[in-house]
């Protein structure tokens, strides 16, 4: 792992296709140092991972092109601490990664015009409800037992977890709000300390949901 106790986590961003500049925009102002990622190379000594939201079918292809496919499962099997956001959401599902065992359902909400806002309750963050942005956005249509489910809209999950992996269907870089992105920096914190996700307490968290 690059960072050591007390260094400023070095997160990348997947920048093939979509907003990976407002993630970075982002992580500057919660103090992380980020890279944009388009080769295997760019994925070394990273703590952390955004695959951010535009169009799958582009990421998808982009993804290939460059060989990224294995890099990117190797880094999250390895621990690493990872946010998909819309498209990223969708990269992470059993069609494509295969990272989370849960399926994605494309542009469920509807088309770019169909896009909208909302408060949002997402389990995990204190205080208010999240103000989330959804622009063509997916809900997860299929999860299995290991995906804990943090959020829904309209009775379709829309956000989830398994272990060290966060996938949302909005778009937290396009709102004032850090606390998602936060989450991925207590994930990298966690990690750093010796911590990571406890399988058997995500089980027990969802035996009593």
């Amino acid at each position: 792992m690059a960072g050591s106790a007390g260094a400023a986590p070095l997160i990348g961003v997947l920048a093939l296709q979509g907003g990976f500049d407002a993630h970075q925009r982002r992580l500057a102002r919660l103090g992380a140092d980020s890279r944009r990622v388009r080769t295997g190379r760019d994925l070394e000594e990273l703590d952390g991972l955004i695959l951010p939201g535009g169009e799958s079918t582009t990421m998808s292809l982009g993804i290939e092109r460059e060989g990224l496919a294995d890099p990117l499962r190797d880094l999250a099997r390895a621990g690493v601490p990872v946010l998909g956001t819309c498209a990223g959401l969708i990269m992470l599902d059993r069609d494509h990664l295969d990272l989370m065992d849960l399926r994605a359902q494309r542009n469920a909400f509807g088309t770019q015009l169909e896009s909208f806002e909302a408060d949002l309750a997402l389990e995990g963050v204190e205080g208010a409800p999240l103000h989330a942005v959804f622009i063509r956005a997916p809900w997860i249509a299929e999860y299995g037992p290991d995906v804990r489910v943090l959020a829904a809209m309209d009775g379709h999950p829309v956000a989830a977890r398994q272990g060290d992996l966060l996938a949302v269907a909005f778009h937290p870089e396009l709102s004032d709000d850090d606390r998602v992105h936060r989450l991925l920096l207590d994930a990298i914190a966690a990690r750093r300390d010796g911590g990571g996700p406890d399988p058997d307490r995500d089980r027990a968290e969802r035996a009593q949901a």
